[in-house]
């Protein structure tokens, strides 16, 4: 199978974040024909289209890491029965403006983690119709909604669960193969 350069985003801005150990993980367990490179949206002002005629520096960066990766993994939390206001100001900067959305035909896939006990499952829930407008194709089958317990994943993506383990490279595998098949269906800039 060709190699692929994957884009990861966290969505929490956090240094200490636990979506942050899982992203860890999850590149550590990748196929070895995936390149992962996080996608940082730390520096981002906030949207507004105000920005649309003289796009910041910053902001052409974001969507150049976007538009350049193969494919899309976001590892986020959810806050509040939704996701990070900063991820969705990422997600509108790279949409944006009209006609200039790097997401568009895109393969992507959403995991997270939280100490509860349904993890990231109505955050990802709320993400899905976004990256849905965008037209991002999204692996759908296999959900991660990762209950993140004490010492589950350290802060160098080792996994102390081998089930755990298991299911994060079986995941990635999965995420693997959906983008094989998108972008045969979908090559890049179609």
């Amino acid at each position: 199978m060709t190699t692929y350069n994957v884009g990861y985003i966290i969505g929490s801005l956090a240094k200490g974040s636990i979506n942050r150990k899982l992203a860890k993980a999850l590149v550590r367990l990748a196929p070895d024909k995936l390149n992962m490179t996080e996608i940082s949206f730390a520096d981002l002002p906030l949207y507004s289209y105000d920005y649309d005629a003289d796009y910041p520096a910053v902001a052409n960066d974001f969507k150049a890491a976007i538009k350049g990766s193969d494919a899309i993994l976001i590892v986020t939390p959810e806050y509040n029965r939704s996701i990070p206001g900063g991820l969705k100001n990422a997600i509108d900067w790279a949409s944006r403006p009209y006609g200039t959305n790097v997401f568009k035909n895109k393969p992507t896939a959403v995991i997270g983690a939280s100490p509860g006990a349904i993890g990231t499952a109505v955050g990802q829930q709320v993400l899905r119709p976004i990256l849905g407008f965008l037209q991002a194709p999204q692996m759908n089958s296999v959900e991660a909604y990762i209950q993140m317990t004490p010492d589950l994943i350290d802060d160098d993506g080792n996994v102390s669960v081998p089930g755990t383990e298991q299911f994060l490279r079986d995941y990635m595998e999965a995420f693997h193969q959906h983008m094989a098949r998108v972008l045969t269906v979908l090559p890049r800039d179609a």
